[in-house]
């Protein structure tokens, strides 16, 4: 039996009274006649529109859209699921116009790519590191045959001066056209200097020219690709054991936000497009594809999107008026380094408020789906309770879901952030001079905009779910009393 069908629902049986035969007593009708019918009342008919959907929970039996592996969702009426309708496919209308405007050709991308390499190659001549260096150049991957011991010496690549100290490494190349080839190569002293070891597997720097020249070649970094990848098997490993498909969706799902980042995000930023556009394009796209990815088709997943949307529109406001409010130019060293390399076309600024919405993003999905869940759930295990019931239960536990998670924001950008902190403390200036200069400011704008975001999204959210959550129940009630 559908849930959303109280009409159909068959009414309990009405106990017999003692010394009866089994049928219920009716009172006589006026002058003896036939009897007249039991009047029924409001409150009855709601507890006979409520059992039906108390019993196909009990069942197992499930209304539309999906449980996300939460047992049976509750029923949802039509006319809300058409206002959710009416309401997100704008969204998604103007997420593909986004798409079509935004996203760069791949010739367009692929001159720019081609363009940044050749300018990189003209700056980064005795550059030893820096993001000039490292587009101008192609990694390879070496061997560490014998680490030296620190010497004196000098040399002009490196731009060690006589008297500094340096480590002479004889390092072999893996691959590149002189593979199999063991090279001299010289890193300078100092601590800020990585200490490589025999048998270290190594990134080495080629800047192209003579693949015999070993002056061409440099040590940058070591390997850590098989490392990470085991970690990455673990991480899917435990998301798979605890979530079983719906955490194989999750994963899918990060595979996707991976590609949004990669496929559009990147490109349009590095073609020239203004970043906060693009980033509310990404995060309208995401929202689009891995919500349902992972939660399901449903009007659970559709009032979590909502939710998200509208919070996500509030930080994008809120980043543009405090960003220019707090004159914020967004350079750092990456940023500097960036327009170096590509010249002035980067809004710098504008990727400081980019990566604001974006970072924003990942906490708002767990606040919206939390807090719809936490909806339906409590009116799957009471469906008689009102809106307001609904909306003041769940929002006792988004009071601290929110608490939690705006220490989260706190936390991780000042877990960013801690060695800058770190060289202002022993600057010696003021708390009030430190939160003000530039870098810090920066996290400061992210840690209020995306908590004032967050805070936003669960009586948001809350809301729109205890209505639709109840648009069922209300529609089977309305029904039930509307029965002659």
């Amino acid at each position: 039996m559908d849930i959303d069908d109280p009409v159909t629902a068959p009414i309990p049986a009405q106990r017999p009274t003692p010394g009866t035969t089994g049928r219920p007593a009716r009172a006589p009708g006026p002058g003896g006649g036939a009897p007249r019918p039991a009047r029924r009342s409001r409150s009855g008919a709601r507890r006979r529109a409520a059992a039906p959907a108390r019993r196909g929970a009990a069942r197992g039996e499930g209304g539309h859209g999906h449980g996300h592996g939460h047992g049976p969702a509750p029923a949802v009426g039509t006319t809300v699921r058409r206002l959710l309708a009416v309401l997100l496919v704008p969204c998604g209308l103007a997420v593909l116009v986004g798409l079509v405007l935004l996203a760069p050709s791949p010739s367009e991308y692929r001159a720019v790519l081609d363009g940044s390499h050749a300018a990189a190659a003209g700056s980064a001549a005795g550059t030893t590191s820096g993001a000039a260096a490292a587009v101008a150049t192609q990694p390879l991957d070496g061997t560490v045959v014998r680490a030296g011991a620190e010497a004196d010496c000098s040399d002009p690549t490196l731009a060690v001066e006589a008297g500094t100290g340096c480590f002479p490494l004889q390092v072999r190349l893996d691959e590149g056209p002189a593979s199999g080839r063991t090279i001299d190569t010289l890193l300078p002293g100092g601590p800020a200097t990585p200490r490589f070891a025999d048998g270290d597997a190594v990134v080495v720097a080629w800047s192209g020219g003579d693949p015999a020249d070993a002056s061409g070649y440099q040590v940058v970094d070591r390997q850590r690709g098989g490392s990470l990848l085991l970690l990455a098997g673990v991480f899917a490993l435990a998301v798979v054991l605890l979530g079983r498909w719906q955490g194989l969706a999750a994963l899918g799902a990060l595979g996707i936000t991976l590609l949004v980042l990669g496929l559009f995000v990147l490109p349009a930023l590095l073609t020239g497009s203004s970043p906060v556009p693009v980033a509310l394009v990404a995060s309208g796209l995401i929202v689009a594809v891995v919500f349902p990815t992972i939660h399901g088709f449903s009007a659970r997943t559709a009032t979590a999107a909502l939710g998200t949307v509208v919070s996500l529109g509030l930080i994008g406001v809120l980043a543009l008026v405090f960003g220019g409010l707090t004159r914020l130019t967004g350079l750092d060293d990456a940023s500097t380094e960036l327009i170096g390399v590509l010249g002035a076309g980067i809004d710098a600024r504008g990727l400081l408020l980019a990566g604001l919405i974006i970072g924003a993003l990942g906490v708002l999905d767990d606040v919206t789906v939390t807090q719809t869940s936490t909806v339906w759930e409590l009116h799957r295990a009471d469906p008689s309770s009102g809106t307001r019931e609904l909306y003041a239960a769940a929002m006792r536990v988004g009071r601290d879901h929110v608490a939690s998670a705006v220490n989260t924001l706190v936390l991780a950008y000042a877990g960013a952030a801690l060695p800058l902190l770190l060289l202002f403390t022993l600057s010696g200036r003021g708390v009030g001079d430190l939160l003000t200069a530039e870098d810090v400011a920066q996290e400061v704008l992210r840690t209020l905009v995306g908590s004032i975001g967050i805070v936003a999204a669960v009586p948001v959210t809350t809301l729109v779910a205890a209505v639709v959550a109840r648009s069922g129940t209300a529609d089977s009630e309305r029904t039930a009393l509307s029965r002659p």
